[in-house]
């Protein structure tokens, strides 16, 4: 018998209301952690559907993601589904950007080169533009921090750019004006 959560995913669509509902639901009810568990079950029937409310979650209040990192970072490599990978690269970012404030969540070293890691790989291989566009944002805001990743990000960007679409063209020249200053 499926749970409360795990019916409202099969019944949920990619619309941003049914998503915010379930994040808000999650939140509401301190659900994350179940959230989570079918988010990083690849094999679950709602997996996709758990990463977009996951994404929201995340977007509204990232600390209650903190004690899933770990498993985040080790599922990571292992996502497939592109409508899997979009919202978990926005997940990086978030991470990231906070990682990066002075009062946001604070990663551990392990955390942080697990995270470059894998968006360096999203960056490189055969993903949407949305994916790549969030691994290179990502990315930028962990080059603050390693000097080592600007000059990567910058070498990737300037060799990806004549192949890509006009979308990844726009943030890759936005990002790489930020590099050159």
């Amino acid at each position: 018998m499926k749970t409360e959560l795990e019916q409202k995913l099969t019944e949920s669509t990619a619309h941003r209301k049914s998503r915010e509902s379930i994040s808000n639901y999650c939140i509401r009810k301190e659900k994350v952690d179940e959230l989570t568990s079918i988010a990083f079950s690849t094999t679950n029937e709602n997996h996709v559907k758990a990463v977009w409310s996951l994404e929201l979650v995340c977007e509204k209040k990232l600390k209650l993601f903190v004690p899933f990192i770990d498993s985040f970072c080790s599922v990571l490599p292992q996502l497939e589904d592109d409508s899997a990978i979009r919202p978990a690269t926005k997940i990086c970012f978030f991470l990231a950007k906070s990682n990066h404030r002075k009062n946001g969540i604070s990663l551990t070293h392990e955390q942080e080169h697990n995270l470059i890691e894998a968006l360096i790989d999203r960056l490189i291989q055969d993903e949407k533009v949305a994916a790549k566009v969030y691994a290179m944002k990502a990315l930028f805001v962990f080059g603050k921090k390693y000097d080592w990743i600007n000059n990567e990000l910058k070498e990737i960007l300037v060799q990806d750019f004549p192949n890509h679409s006009a979308a990844y063209k726009s943030a890759s020249k936005h990002i790489l004006k930020k590099l050159n200053k």
